[in-house]
């Protein structure tokens, strides 16, 4: 498949059976590290860095941004559509003139800091994520949730704005026997059908 923003051959990697959608856009292909059989859904659009595992999906209208900072996503993650994923922002506390518009010499301020997801993230549609977010394995974010920097249990559904203690939710604990297993299996399946 063919893409109408850049040459897939100049991603850093394009996993077995990955599917890119013919309107993703990725700013900077050549820093773009794409797993076996992910898919990334059309009118999705990343700016950083990026080192996406294996069987992850990434819904329609997805924005990975933050140019300097850096995305790492182990396997079998879902993001769903409309969701934002930082890895730099402004600083709205103090002044900060850290646009990409700005020239580089004159850049000062921001925040840059790296996220990283565990095998089987799974975020809901329209979920926030902030620099310097580490979501271990498991972790589910409701429609709409905020993730910010904090502690976060793995297999554990979230819904509000983490890790705010009266604003964010601690759902339940999620099932994960069969998760694990189903995930071995995979890895399985496509490591012998390698060889």
């Amino acid at each position: 498949m063919e893409n109408l923003f850049f040459d897939l051959r100049r991603l850093k990697h394009l996993g077995r059976g990955a599917i890119v959608g013919k309107t993703v856009r990725i700013r900077r292909p050549e820093d773009v590290s794409i797993g076996d059989y992910t898919i990334i859904d059309d009118f999705t659009y990343i700016s950083s860095a990026a080192d996406i595992g294996s069987y992850c999906h990434i819904a329609p209208q997805v924005t990975i941004g933050g140019g300097s900072g850096h995305l790492k996503m182990g396997d079998f993650v879902g993001i769903g559509a409309g969701s934002a994923i930082y890895t730099a922002s402004s600083d709205y506390f103090e002044v900060s003139l850290d646009l990409p518009s700005v020239p580089r010499r004159f850049q000062f301020g921001g925040t840059v800091g790296s996220v990283e997801f565990g095998d089987c993230v799974l975020l809901g549609v329209q979920t926030l994520v902030l620099p310097g977010v580490t979501l271990p394995q498991g972790v589910a974010g409701g429609a709409q949730s905020i993730f910010n920097k904090g502690e976060y249990e793995p297999w554990t559904l979230y819904d509000g704005n983490c890790p705010a203690p009266t604003l964010c939710r601690r759902v339940k604990r999620r099932g994960i026997q069969k998760a694990i297993a189903v995930m071995e299996q995979c890895r399985s399946e496509n490591d012998q059908s390698t060889t």
